[in-house]
């Protein structure tokens, strides 16, 4: 193979590491699985353990974890434990039986077989019951290979056998001597492709932390079997590769019972729903550390209990779904994601709910998994949704040579593009809209958050509701509080009748809160509490008035930064953060041409000029400008340069996009830099002092007083 050795200190490195790197992985391989695993150490104490050993023995994960096999058995059982154990360390494999001790105080009998040495003093203890102990049930069947035995191996950086451990000697068949330092090619079968195939997974590996496949295996006697590998990329503290980790199973015995489960999902999979709710939950292993609300409520648990580590996994999953549950767990493994299925949920009072899950690993080491939950119930087929959106292309032969005739334009509720990173953010939109889920649109100012805003509710089921916009920057600081939740009549000086705030207003529709950076710390807990709780009180009211309403933010400014400096809750920001979306003008340039004509026809339609030409030069201009002012910018440039404009060309006045360059020269003072600068964001931003504040980085009031103490006019911006 064509592959570059590795470095003398990566294998140092590799060999150092690599065997807790490996552990890793192995936990999350083993944990899920309904047969009942445990990984056990020389003095028989569990390091982890599988649900299916959880189930079991009754005990949740953090239970079994960190106790030994001698804590769940039966106390006359005890003494029987230690020579036969002696045994097993002597000679890599052992099996028995024993009584275990159930919480509910009785008794089970238990197989149990062990495996040594997966890694160094690291052994595989597989559980079931006894069959003569199931009454009225079948005797249980053998237990299946691919739980009996697993090969976890090292890999260098050029794809040799770096460190060989005795699980995979008793799988493949060579001992340690025979396989280290040999290409990986080794374990593939004669006339197969094997090259390209370990390029692609090592790869993919690369790319995404670790990569799942199956296919043939050889062994050393020329048996063929079906190979279960996972690889994960093994990096230094500096982010340097450093080797692969990898743990082959043998599922031959399940190779035909996966695919059959994997076509009777394809047929479960159900039609889609009218309304999607997104309940989205993240966790580590069974646990369950983070959830939206939206998942809160659809299973119907409080964020007290998820902070309290009452919510897990297992708890919300029905007996009959956990061989979905653990094929998805393989899916993820193996292709980073599963296929959507469909499977109930059960909420804290009982009751299920049809849902439909896709779940993510993200990690895994530490393990981290994601899923997306969609909420069945009352679900029929919807209606495919027109939104409108048509494939744009640019006529001619380039760029410089398009004119208004031969552009085909592309609306997605007003917004304009065919970029790729724009067709990412309208992917984006239409992920989100049909769900309740807060978005969180971020990008400077003139970048169109509220286009996607109202692109999110458009597309939303709540499109025929109201849509209710508020620019928290634009509001005096004493007064946004009585914009956003009212108030009553003789609340304060002045108040001479009930006022009815937004949040009322948008009752059942979409709330748009632009510029949410600029509300108060004082404020903050206010609206935190309202959109947990769903609910608030009016100014100067007693009565709760409940409310149902979809929150769409947007800011240009850092809130991470704002936390930072106390100035933005952290609790307020984590709900806001639901979904989060961007939107600067310089991550799509390729749209400007199609910007500049989208506006030029506007505009050109107002003045009653009909301008049928750009020129490549302007074009090239256009593209090449940074716009700082983003859209908002470029639109006031194409406006001006339309009014400038006498024939059927546009004149572009180019020469204004210098000019804020070479509006300070190197012989400026620092005060007359810093007066340059601010009147330069100034006009950027419209001249409002509070955007402007926010992206110079300073608090209203101190640019207030810049602007007084340079004596900045406001005819200057």
């Amino acid at each position: 193979m064509a592959l570059i050795p590795a470095p003398l200190h990566a294998e140092n490195w590799l060999l150092e590491n690599g065997p807790k790197e490996l552990e890793s992985l192995l936990r999350a391989v083993v944990y899920h699985p309904s047969a009942s695993l445990l990984i056990t150490d020389n003095d028989r104490r569990h390091s982890d353990a599988s649900s299916g050993a959880g189930r079991l023995l009754g005990l949740s994960r953090d239970e079994i974890i960190g106790r030994t096999l001698d804590d769940f058995v039966e106390p006359a059982f005890k003494p029987q434990m230690s020579e036969p154990w002696k045994a097993f360390l002597q000679q890599g494999h052992h099996k028995g039986r024993l009584q275990v001790i159930h919480p509910d105080g009785g008794l089970r009998q238990v197989d149990y077989r062990v495996r040594g040495n997966i890694l160094p003093a690291r052994h595989i203890l597989v559980m079931r019951e006894s069959p003569e102990k199931v009454e009225g049930q079948s005797p249980v069947a053998e237990i299946p290979a691919w739980v009996q035995d697993y090969a976890l191996f090292l890999l260098s950086v050029d794809a040799t056998v770096a460190a060989w451990y005795a699980g995979a000697e008793r799988m493949y068949g060579y001992t340690s001597d025979e396989v280290l330092g040999q290409f990986l090619t080794l374990l593939y079968p004669a006339g197969d492709p094997p090259e390209p195939l370990i390029r692609h997974e090592l790869k993919r590996s690369v790319e995404e932390g670790h990569f799942g496949n199956e296919g043939w295996g050889m062994r050393k006697n020329g048996e063929r079997f079906w190979a279960n590998a996972i690889t994960m990329a093994l990096r230094d503290e500096n982010g340097v590769l450093q080797g692969y980790a990898r743990v082959v199973r043998d599922f031959t015995e399940r190779h035909e019972m996966d695919e059959e489960l994997q076509r009777t999902r394809a047929r479960l999979r159900p039609a889609p729903s009218e309304t999607l709710i997104a309940g989205v939950v993240s966790g580590e292993f069974d646990r369950i550390p983070e959830a939206n609300d939206v998942f809160l409520d659809m299973v119907g648990y409080t964020r007290e209990d998820l902070q309290s580590g009452r919510l897990r996994w297992p708890d919300l999953t029905p007996p009959e779904y956990i061989a979905l549950d653990e094929l998805a767990h393989e899916q993820g493994l193996r292709f980073g994601a599963c296929t959507p299925f469909a499977k109930e949920l059960i909420r804290k009072d009982g009751t299920r709910i049809p849902v439909l899950v896709a779940t993510a690993v993200l990690k895994l080491s530490p393990f981290r998994w994601i899923s997306f939950i969609q909420d069945l119930r009352g679900a029929r087929r919807q209606e495919d949704i027109d939104t409108g959106v048509a494939e744009t292309g640019v006529a001619g032969t380039g760029v410089a040579e398009t004119g208004v005739a031969e552009i085909e334009e592309n609306h997605f509720e007003e917004i304009i593009g065919r970029s790729d990173s724009l067709k990412r953010l309208l992917e984006q939109v239409e992920v989100v809209a049909p769900t309740n889920a807060t978005v969180l649109i971020l990008g400077e100012t003139g970048t169109g958050k509220e286009l996607v805003a109202r692109a999110i509710h458009r597309l939303s089921p709540r499109r025929d509701r109201p849509f209710i916009s508020l620019n928290c920057a634009a509001i005096p600081t004493g007064l946004l509080e009585s914009e956003l939740f009212g108030y009553e009549k003789g609340a304060f000086t002045g108040a001479l009748s009930q006022k009815i705030g937004r949040f009322e207003m948008a009752n059942r529709g979409t709330l748009f809160l632009d510029e949410v950076g600029d509300i108060p710390m004082e404020l903050q807990p206010k609206l935190l509490r309202a959109l947990q709780e769903k609910s608030f009180e009016r100014l100067g009211g007693t009565k709760t008035i409940p409310i149902e309403v979809r929150l769409v933010a947007a800011t240009n400014r850092n809130l991470t930064q704002m936390m930072g400096d106390k100035l933005f809750r952290s609790d307020l920001y984590y709900r806001l953060k639901v979904f989060p979306v961007n939107t600067p003008l310089r991550n799509h340039p390729e749209d400007i041409p199609l910007l500049a004509w989208h506006f030029v026809k506007k505009y050109g339609a107002e003045m009653n000029r009909k301008i049928e030409r750009i020129s490549p030069q302007t074009l090239k201009a256009l593209a090449n400008w940074s716009w700082p002012g983003n859209v908002r910018e470029f639109e006031n440039f194409i406006e001006r340069s339309v009014i400038l404009s006498k024939g059927s060309e546009l004149n572009a006045p180019l020469a204004e996009l210098g000019a804020d360059a070479q509006d300070v020269n190197v012989g400026s003072t620092l005060e007359e830099v810093e007066k340059a600068h601010i009147i330069r964001v100034l006009r950027d931003t419209g001249g409002v002092v509070s955007r402007a504040a926010a992206r110079l980085g300073m608090p209203r009031t101190t640019l207030n007083a810049l602007i007084r103490r340079l004596g900045i006019s406001s005819d200057e911006f």
